[in-house]
């Protein structure tokens, strides 16, 4: 008898450790789609960067995903969510960092396969850039002598984070942009979502760096 529960303690010890879960969310149900969503134009196949179309590719990178959302450094983008209202903005929101955080603290279980959306997205291709004309914010700031509508705004030499904001002549303040990573940003031109009405006497003000505004 100690003999066969010897051989038994023995085998049992030998037998591959299973994943512990401590989470409901799971890379079928809830963190693919994020994926899709965010990550897939760059992150698959013939994209900018390693595949993360599938599980099997995904769970390697597990904790490293983490560090990188967290973080804000991916998807690259540079500016801060909700200072301005941009076109294609790829960054995660809230939410979806706290999903994907809990899910990889909770083993990064897969979940059931009936589960998954279409993993297949659009490559990513190089935005389209606005049309309108073409004016440089230069040493810290720049007054309208007209009206204008912003189409959009680029950091062509940046060093540091920065915000970037409209004072209206009538004392209110329109932030455009904050520029929190100048590596991602640098020449990236960031299209609003919806032209921003500026009247005459505004004063767009950049306190580092040299800017590009595209206005109509």
């Amino acid at each position: 008898m100690h003999k066969i529960l010897w051989l038994m303690a023995i085998s049992a010890a030998l037998l591959p450790a299973h994943d512990v879960f401590s989470t409901n969310l799971t890379w079928s149900r809830d963190i693919s789609r994020i994926v899709v969503k965010r990550c897939l134009g760059c992150h698959q196949d013939g994209g900018q960067a390693f595949s993360l179309a599938n599980f099997e590719e995904a769970r390697p990178w597990a904790k490293a995903i983490k560090e990188e959302v967290i973080n804000r450094r991916m998807p690259p983008w540079g500016a801060v969510k909700g200072f301005g209202e941009f076109k294609d903005d790829p960054s995660l929101t809230q939410e979806e960092i706290g999903l994907i955080s809990n899910w990889v603290e909770g083993g990064s279980p897969e979940g059931e396969k009936a589960f998954l959306p279409s993993m297949k997205s659009p490559l990513a291709t190089a935005p389209i850039v606005a049309k309108g004309r073409s004016r440089a914010v230069v040493s810290g700031s720049f007054l309208l002598t007209e009206p204008a509508l912003l189409l959009a705004i680029e950091p062509t030499q940046l060093d540091s984070s920065t915000q970037v904001v409209a004072e209206l002549p009538d004392g209110s303040v329109e932030p455009l942009v904050w520029i929190l990573s100048p590596t991602q940003s640098i020449k990236r031109e960031y299209q609003y979502d919806s032209a921003i009405p500026l009247p005459k006497g505004t004063r767009i003000v950049a306190p580092q760096g040299r800017w590009r505004i595209i206005i109509r």
